[in-house]
């Protein structure tokens, strides 16, 4: 891995930004004799990023290492190095089995970034090059961090609501589950009110105290709870003791929850600086997350390995990274853009939709003053009609 000489963070005078450098900084431990990246991209060619791209290019997540960001940890090279302190993964980028003469830095978010939301970060720190950022947010933080999405990975949300068959005989769908006034319990005030607006649940069954545990469903298995498609099906069935049977779900998308979900954004202010970049990056990034899903393994094997090095609490099985591209693949969650039949490519329909209905939610919850013109939310400026999912 080559010692990072490009761009430089630049942080605001805060606390959170104070605290960012820290941790980036500390705890790093020295290489270990790098093994060989890969050969080296042709000069000049579509997957050499010398002089286009920052010498390091940092990508940033919103949650922690898992297969629906597997695309992007797929380009981290086998001379990487893990930062357990500072939470990241540093490596040579390679693409599609060549050194793209960069290196590449992935970061997990979550609690590892205090949940501060991607957009602040990027704010924050202008070395991020890629956020994963999801359509509600993106509008949500267009009056002060606005970012500009350049490439969908995933097409679908996995997010989810989930109940126990037992405990409502004969639900079908979420709308029946929620029929008898239980407690919908989430930490997404945009989704209930999605939701309450369909008439699927009441204002009274809104419960915002999710926290990520199981240990409400378990203790109360009539409520119906938040999770994602790709994790809780399996974990609670495999890995849970204290349940170990089926749960029954119905994806949000149903009920028009449409969102581009992790979108990999720019900070609005730097698309014109790093447009070199991107020429070549976002053909890769298209590219990388259809060559993890036809050859997952050693990638969840680093998602693994990382999860366990990062030691958050948060745990990640080999199981449950296999169930999650089976998921992707089966339902349909990362797939080519209907309209265009191009993977990676934003629908311009589908997002005056998204922010038709998520702006006014937005507006109404204080978030901006005004609802945002859905083309200054993405461009397909630097996709590759060519690269199609087959």
């Amino acid at each position: 891995m080559r010692r990072a000489t490009g761009l430089r963070a630049t942080f605001g005078a805060t606390t959170l930004a104070a605290a960012l450098v820290l941790t980036a900084c500390a705890g790093s431990e020295p290489a270990p004799a790098a093994a060989p990246s890969g050969p080296a991209a042709p000069s000049r060619g579509p997957l050499d990023l010398t002089g286009d791209c920052p010498a390091t290019v940092v990508m940033q997540q919103d949650w922690q290492p898992e297969a629906e960001h597997g695309g992007m940890y797929s380009l981290v090279g086998p001379d990487r190095t893990i930062d357990a302190n500072a939470k990241l993964v540093r490596g040579s980028l390679v693409a599609q089995g060549v050194d793209t003469g960069v290196d590449i830095e992935v970061r997990p978010g979550g609690p590892n970034v205090s949940y501060q939301p991607v957009p602040a970060l990027m704010q924050l720190d202008e070395s991020i090059v890629l956020g994963t950022v999801y359509s509600d947010v993106a509008i949500a933080a267009t009056a002060k961090q606005p970012v500009v999405a350049v490439v969908s990975q995933l097409t679908t949300s996995p997010l989810m609501l989930m109940w126990d068959p037992a405990s409502h005989p004969g639900a079908q769908t979420l709308r029946d589950a929620a029929a008898s006034g239980v407690p919908v319990v989430t930490s997404d005030p945009i989704v209930t009110k999605l939701l309450e607006g369909q008439g699927v649940i009441t204002a009274a069954q809104v419960d915002s105290s999710y926290e990520g545990t199981p240990a409400r469903f378990v203790s109360d298995p009539k409520i119906v709870q938040q999770g994602y498609v790709t994790t809780e099906p399996y974990v609670y069935q495999r890995e849970l003791p204290a349940w170990g049977r089926p749960v029954a779900s119905q994806k949000l998308a149903d009920y028009g929850y449409s969102v581009y979900p992790s979108a990999l954004s720019v900070r609005a202010d730097r698309l014109e600086q790093l447009r070199p970049c991107l020429k070549k990056l976002v053909p890769i990034m298209q590219r990388a997350q259809l060559d993890y899903l036809a050859d997952p393994g050693p990638t969840n094997a680093l998602l693994v390995e990382l999860v366990g090095a990062y030691q958050t609490g948060w745990s990640y099985s080999a199981g449950v990274a296999d169930y999650a591209v089976k998921a992707l693949r089966d339902k349909k969650l990362v797939a080519n853009d209907p309209a265009s039949g191009v993977f990676g490519q934003f629908d311009p329909a589908r997002m005056a939709q998204i922010v038709s209905t998520f702006g006014p939610l937005q507006q109404a919850q204080g978030a901006i003053p005004t609802v945002p013109a859905p083309e200054t939310l993405y461009t397909n400026e630097f996709i590759d009609p060519s690269i199609r999912m087959g």
